[in-house]
């Protein structure tokens, strides 16, 4: 296998060609070795780069499939992993002078899912400081590295748009793979709050965060999800629910669906090439057979307070120790973000918990008028590196702020929501649709996005690197 035929392979068809010996796990990672080799100068998309281990275990796969053995539907393949995830043997640095020596024992609970399902771990991606924020330096958009890929699983989405990576786990608080996935133009799913264990996962914020796959299709989305989902006695989180196969429900037929459109919040201060993509992405929906019904997206602001006010003291608290002890370890931007939640009473923590037991069940009043949501999955595409405000419709904004506001209410929520590539600006950066739904019906959004994806020719466009 050669590199230059990475950018058109998805891992559902790498694991079949794997299956049928057209091509060996021991091919597959030298060519993705060769292309990191090749773009990590500019791209920077990776922490840890597992080059002997990746081969080593290519080559046992390798063996294990020519002798008639099957341990699951990612057998020989490659998966990168982002650096807030626990890998045994593995360096694991949170993207932090913090953690910069610590290697784990143990996988996280959803790292031992992939290795079960046969999967190599090919190494691991940068994330923005212990996740804490929306540019992963010093990692560079694909589409142009002057940009920012977004965060804090930038690693995760640059590697896979730039194809040095077929496939990546990422973790969502605030909209961590939305991010990302929309700004480099690949596809991003955070799952219901429950549906995937957090164990091994340093947490940002217990109650908000979410793992899931950054991908270069909505068919490799939800071939991981159906590998990471389940629950896990250890995470008391852990939803006990059944498992439906995710890609079975793979179909281009939405005729029937019910797609809501926001009228308030979510079109506001956008970039008008983004409205014009998703409003256009909206439309082909529509010729596919959905119906578009207008809703009023429920106590917006009040979401957003309430998760600005669990996200901070939540991270306050994980970080009290190390940053009352090593505070000069941490960079500027993490500290003031940490130092923030110990400014958050704890009354105001209390409410902002309580809230959530009122908001969701209005949000779902709402979606008994849709059978899922349709916005934008980011006001703005992707910014110049250096940028901390934007101003757009002539309101300024904190950087953080903008990219949080369209994805943070299904982090409160605890809804599934993915972003899919819908369209590019003007000046040729990605612009993202996302599609959000009811808790634990993963299955619909991932329909959705697949009838769209389907129609439309965004997901094969790769970045000339």
């Amino acid at each position: 296998m050669k590199a230059a035929e990475l950018d058109s392979l998805t891992v559902m068809s790498l694991a079949v060609k794997i299956r049928e010996g057209k091509v060996s796990p021991r091919e597959v990672v030298e060519a993705l070795l060769e292309r990191i080799e090749k773009t990590e100068p500019a791209i920077k998309a990776y922490l840890t780069v597992c080059k002997e281990d990746a081969l080593a275990l290519a080559e046992i796969a390798e063996k294990q499939i020519q002798a008639g053995y099957d341990f699951g539907p990612l057998h020989g393949v490659p998966v990168t992993v982002k650096d807030l995830f626990e890998t045994k043997g593995i360096r694991t640095t949170c993207g932090s002078k913090i953690l910069k020596d610590y290697v784990p024992t143990e996988d996280a609970t959803v790292v031992k899912l992939l290795k079960r399902a046969g999967a190599i771990i090919l190494g691991k991606s940068n994330t923005h400081e212990f996740a804490l924020g929306s540019v992963t330096p010093p990692t560079k958009n694909p589409w142009n590295i002057q940009r920012i890929p977004g965060g804090s699983s930038g690693g995760s989405a640059a590697a896979t748009a730039a194809s040095s990576a077929l496939i990546s786990l990422g973790s969502d608080t605030g909209g961590s793979i939305r991010i990302p996935a929309s700004f480099c133009g690949v596809v991003g799913l955070k799952p219901t709050y429950g549906r995937v264990s957090r164990v091994g996962v340093f947490p940002e914020s217990w109650s908000l965060d979410h793992v899931g796959p950054i991908a270069k299709t909505v068919a490799d989305a939800g071939l991981l999800m159906n590998i990471i989902s389940g629950h896990d006695e250890r995470d008391p989180t852990s939803a006990n629910k059944p498992v439906p196969d995710f890609t079975k429900s793979l179909t281009s037929d939405i005729v029937g669906i019910k797609i809501g459109v926001p009228e308030n919040h979510f079109f506001d201060r956008i970039d008008h090439d983004v409205m014009k993509a998703v409003k256009d992405a909206i439309k082909i929906l529509e010729d596919l057979g959905a119906e578009i019904v207008p809703i009023r997206f429920p106590l917006i602001s009040e979401i957003m307070a309430a998760h600005t006010a669990i996200d901070t003291s939540e991270c306050a608290t994980f970080h009290e120790r190390w940053i009352r002890q090593r505070p000069q370890d941490y960079t500027p931007d993490a500290r003031a973000y940490i130092e923030q939640g110990f400014f958050v009473l704890a009354t105001q923590y209390v409410r902002a918990q309580r809230f959530r037991g009122f908001v969701l069940p209005q949000v779902l009043k709402v979606l008994e008028q849709a059978d899922v949501l349709a916005t934008p999955s980011q006001p703005i595409t992707a910014p110049p590196i250096g940028t901390e405000r934007v101003t757009i419709d002539g309101v300024e904004e904190d950087l953080n702020w903008t990219t949080g506001r369209f994805a943070a209410p299904f982090n409160l929520t605890g809804m599934p929501a993915i972003s899919v590539p819908c369209g590019f600006s003007r000046d040729k950066l990605p612009i993202g649709l996302q599609i959000a739904g009811r808790p634990f019906d993963e299955s619909t959004i991932l329909q959705t996005a697949y009838a769209y994806e389907q129609r439309t020719e965004w997901h094969k466009m790769h970045p000339e690197l």
